[in-house]
C-alpha cells in the first residue's frame, strides 16, 4: 500500500503545461499570470501632493517669509499652476501634480487663510514634505507582478493602472467529474429508502469553481459496457478525470477494470490513510490524468484537497503554500496503522495559538459533519496515541 508521502510525490511527478491564453483583465481574477506586468511609466508618474494645503518654495520659508499671497488654486487633475514671486503660494489639493515652481506643501491645519493670503502658523517645516515623489514606488519598466502569481483584486488594480486591458494567463485543464452507482438519483428527485441523492459531484464542482475551473458533471450507471464507453469518451475529451465512487472491491465496482481496458496506467491504488484508503491514481497515454476517489463524501473531500488541489497549484506554477500547524486541543486515539486525517474545528486561544478540536463524526460517510469543521489534522502513520498540546499539520478547507 502506498504511503501518503509517496502518493504525493507520484502525483506531483505528473505535472502538465496546458499553455496560455489572453483574457480581458477584468475576467482574470483567480487565474495565474503567464506574463509579468510592468510599469508603463514611473509610479507615481509625477510628484504627487499627499495633503490638502498650500504649496510654496522652501527657500521662501528659509528667508523668513510666513505670509503668502494665494496665486491660484489647483485640484487633482488640473494643469500645474505657476508662481513668480517668493511671497506667492498655490492652494493645492491631495493628488494634484506639484508645480515646478514650488517644492514643499504645508497642510491646511498649519496655516490660516483669510483675504487671499495664507499665514504659516508652524515653524517645523521640512523641504519636500507632504509629497510622494515621482518614481518613488516603481520606475518605468519595473515588474509590478511576476509570472506565476495568482491574480488578486490588487493585481487587477495594477493591470488597470498600467493600461493592460488583456492579460496572458495559464490555461486551466479541462476537467470532468464522474459519479457512478445505481443508488444515486438527481438532487431534484425524491429518493427511495434505498437510494441517495447525488451530492459528491456538486461538492467537488463547488471546490473547483473556487479555483476558476468550470468542470462538467456526468453520471455512469452500474453497467460495465457503459462504464467503459464513458471512460474512453472522457479520456479523449478531458485532461483530468475526477471520479467519485466505484473503485473499491465491490461486485459492481467496474471503474478499475474499465480504466485498465482503456489503457490507463495505474500509478497506485490504495493509500495508507483514513479516510480515502481506496484512492486510485493513473495516467493515460495521451497525458490525461485520472484521480479516482472513494465514494464516501468525507474521503472524496479529503483526497480532493490533499492531492488534486496540490497538483493543480503545482502544475500552474504557483508557489507552494506555507504549511499551517495547529495544537491538538484534547487527547485522541486512532488504532489502525494508517495515516489519519482527523476532522477538526479550529479556534485561536488568547495566547495566539491555533487550537484544533476533534470533531469525529460517524466515519467517512458523515458528510454533514463537514459543515461543522474547518480542516483535517494530519496525524502521523507511526502513532496511535495523540496527546493534547502536540502540534500537527493542518489541511484547511
Amino acid at each position: 500500500m502506498t504511503t501518503v508521502e509517496d502518493a504525493e510525490k507520484l502525483i506531483l511527478a505528473q505535472l502538465r503545461d496546458y499553455g496560455t491564453e489572453s483574457l480581458p483583465f477584468e475576467q482574470t481574477i483567480g487565474r495565474v499570470l503567464a506574463e509579468a506586468i510592468k510599469a508603463d511609466r514611473d509610479l507615481p508618474p509625477f510628484n504627487r501632493v499627499t495633503m490638502d494645503g498650500i504649496a510654496v518654495h522652501y527657500r521662501s520659508i528659509v528667508s523668513g517669509i510666513l505670509t503668502f499671497n494665494i496665486k491660484a488654486t489647483q485640484a487633482a487633475g488640473d494643469e500645474p499652476a505657476v508662481i513668480a514671486h517668493p511671497d506667492e503660494c498655490i492652494e493645492i489639493m491631495t493628488g494634484a501634480v506639484l508645480p515646478v515652481s514650488v517644492d514643499t506643501v504645508i497642510r491646511y491645519e498649519d496655516v490660516e487663510i483669510a483675504n487671499g493670503q495664507a499665514l504659516v502658523k508652524v515653524q517645523d517645516i521640512k523641504k519636500g514634505q507632504n509629497l510622494h515623489l515621482r518614481g518613488a514606488d516603481k520606475k518605468e519598466g519595473d515588474i509590478l507582478a511576476s509570472i506565476g502569481q495568482m491574480i488578486t483584486p490588487a493585481i487587477i488594480g495594477l493591470a488597470a493602472s498600467v493600461g493592460k486591458t488583456h492579460l496572458l494567463v495559464k490555461k486551466l485543464p479541462r476537467v470532468v467529474i464522474i459519479s457512478s452507482g445505481d443508488e444515486l438519483v438527481e438532487v431534484d428527485q425524491t429518493p427511495a429508502p434505498y437510494q441517495i441523492r447525488k451530492s459528491n459531484g456538486y461538492t467537488i464542482k463547488a471546490v473547483l469553481q473556487k479555483q476558476g475551473l468550470q468542470p462538467d458533471l456526468i453520471h455512469i450507471p452500474d453497467d460495465p459496457e457503459i462504464t467503459r464507453q464513458q471512460i474512453q469518451h472522457c479520456l479523449q475529451n478531458y485532461d483530468i478525470l475526477l471520479l467519485s465512487g466505484g473503485i473499491s472491491m465491490g461486485k459492481f465496482d467496474y471503474i478499475p477494470q474499465s480504466l485498465e481496458d482503456s489503457q490507463v496506467e495505474k500509478i497506485f491504488h490504495k493509500v495508507a490513510q483514513r479516510p480515502g484508503k481506496p484512492f486510485w491514481f493513473g495516467v493515460h497515454g495521451n497525458g490525461s490524468l485520472v484521480f479516482a476517489f472513494p465514494g464516501n463524501p468525507v474521503a472524496t473531500f479529503m483526497c480532493l484537497h490533499q492531492y488534486f488541489l496540490n497538483w493543480l497549484r503545482a502544475t500552474l506554477g504557483l508557489a507552494e503554500q506555507s504549511s499551517v500547524y495547529a495544537v491538538l486541543a484534547k487527547d485522541f486515539q486512532f488504532k489502525p496503522p494508517l495515516q489519519y486525517f482527523l476532522q477538526v474545528k479550529l479556534q485561536s486561544n488568547p495566547q495566539g495559538q491555533l487550537m484544533a478540536w476533534p470533531i469525529e463524526g460517524n466515519g467517512s460517510g458523515d458528510f454533514a459533519n463537514l459543515a461543522d469543521t474547518d480542516a483535517f489534522l494530519e496525524l502521523p502513520l507511526e502513532r496511535t496515541d495523540f496527546k493534547a498540546g502536540e502540534v500537527y499539520k493542518v489541511l484547511t478547507y
